[in-house]
């Protein structure tokens, strides 16, 4: 009776041995975060160590999978993926995300900010919170907002300087409805290209020019193909560094907690390198043989002026209001 009793308990413990790999394999999570920038951008090398922290945090037990240069898909198709959780993560666009969250277009309204230091002044407090929840609601999880920089146009025909050298000038925008409103309020005429194409686009000349921060123009090589560049500053854009509310339902609260430090870590990463690579991204373009001009600021705010009443009337306007009032 004792030996078929000991026999018995062996066998239990062998089994409950043996599953111990299988639960700790179940405990493992794996994670996809997709973005459209090339590698040594900003939100890639951001993205990157984003993965690096909550691997060491979660003691090797959360990994991320960092897919750069729309290897996913573009921004739009990613925030679809998002809402759907068929993506867990991405560093996306502004312009994409306000597809799904409207008040996101609100950060990007013409010549509000002049540094991206003035608009995380406003998404780091109850404005930023506030976007969070709308964000929560259509899906999304707001685990940062990253910097995407003050943007400037480029093209290949001629140097701009006043308003009247914008005019019909094919513009490459983003699916971003405030940068074509922008673009059509100064003249040109805006062709909606996803940024994977747009380097062939501008060397074929499908279209003249584009609009992008320095970042972006350096890191992909645009300057190959635009000989003339203008310091418009006229819009500024975040990248919302999401997850999918559908994987983040999943997750403990101690992963959550984690998945947040970690985040928090990699926003301060890459909000600085974004400045610094502004810093030293002029100098650099300029070498390349790149033409840079200054334009009359005061006379392009006033011709996109219509842009922002236009907004106002929308159904963000009460959001909008907020923002410019706590802009300017």
């Amino acid at each position: 009776m004792q030996r078929h009793k000991f026999i018995r308990t062996l066998v239990i413990t062998t089994a409950l041995l043996a599953a111990l790999p299988m639960a700790a394999q179940a405990q493992a999570i794996k994670l996809t975060l997709g973005h459209g920038a090339a590698p040594g951008n900003p939100r890639h090398e951001a993205a990157v160590k984003f993965a690096e922290i909550l691997k060491a945090k979660t003691a090797g037990r959360i990994e991320v999978q960092v897919a750069p240069s729309a290897q996913l898909g573009d921004d739009a198709a990613m925030v679809t993926a998002l809402r759907t959780g068929a993506l867990d993560m991405s560093a996306n666009s502004q312009g994409a995300v306000s597809a799904a969250v409207p008040e996101y277009a609100a950060y990007g309204m013409p010549f509000l900010f002049s540094t991206p230091a003035q608009a995380f002044k406003l998404l780091d407090g109850p404005l930023g919170q506030e976007l969070a929840q709308k964000s929560a609601e259509k899906g999304m999880v707001v685990l940062g907002y990253w910097d995407n920089g003050i943007r400037h146009m480029t093209n290949s025909k001629h140097p701009i300087n006043k308003v009247e050298d914008m005019k019909g000038l094919k513009m490459r925008t983003p699916p971003d409805a405030v940068l074509v409103d922008i673009m059509q309020a100064l003249g040109a005429d805006p062709q909606q290209i996803k940024f994977a194409e747009l380097y062939v686009a501008l060397q074929q000349g499908v279209v003249d020019g584009q609009e992008n921060p320095l970042v972006n123009i350096h890191a992909s090589k645009l300057y190959e193909v635009q000989k003339h560049l203008a310091l418009t500053s006229h819009m500024f854009q975040m990248t919302p560094f999401l997850m999918s509310k559908r994987t983040w339902d999943k997750l403990s609260d101690a992963d959550r907690k984690a998945v947040q430090e970690a985040a928090a870590e990699a926003t301060l990463l890459q909000r600085k390198l974004s400045q610094e690579a502004d810093d030293k991204l002029l100098v650099e373009l300029k070498a390349k043989g790149v033409l840079v001009t200054t334009v009359d600021k005061a006379a392009f705010a006033k011709a996109t002026s219509a842009v922002d009443d236009k907004w106002l009337a929308t159904p963000i306007g009460p959001y909008l209001k907020k923002v410019i009032a706590a802009a300017r």
